[in-house]
């Protein structure tokens, strides 16, 4: 798994290449947590290129909407994959996070 994190004008985008699953999910939260820990507070998970995700890929998704819930916080994802979709649908997940279509789109209204 890749993850490339980029700014846009405070608000960061960590896109995901690969399966996020029981091996790689620690690396993902250790990222997600690097930039909240820096004081960024709008986070976006661009998930195009991730084909897999596992519950411990799920568990860092939640971990993170536990912490990002304060007035003024943004947490999303965007560009799902049918499989990932389909994972986060059949786990409920879909009524937790905010999920757009592209990152403009999630871009757009933060």
């Amino acid at each position: 798994m890749d993850i490339t994190t980029v700014d846009r004008e405070g608000k960061m985008v960590l896109s995901v290449n690969g399966r996020v699953d029981t091996s790689t999910a620690p690396a993902l939260e250790q990222a997600i947590n690097k930039e909240i820990d820096a004081g960024k507070r709008k986070i976006l998970l661009d998930f195009s290129g991730v084909s897999y995700i596992s519950s411990g890929g799920l568990r860092v998704l939640l971990a993170t909407a536990k912490k990002l819930k304060t007035p003024g916080d943004k947490f999303g994802l965007c560009s799902l994959t049918p499989e990932v979709l389909k994972v986060l649908k059949l786990a409920g997940f879909t009524s937790i996070f905010t999920i757009y279509p592209t990152e403009g789109e999630a871009l757009l209204g933060w």
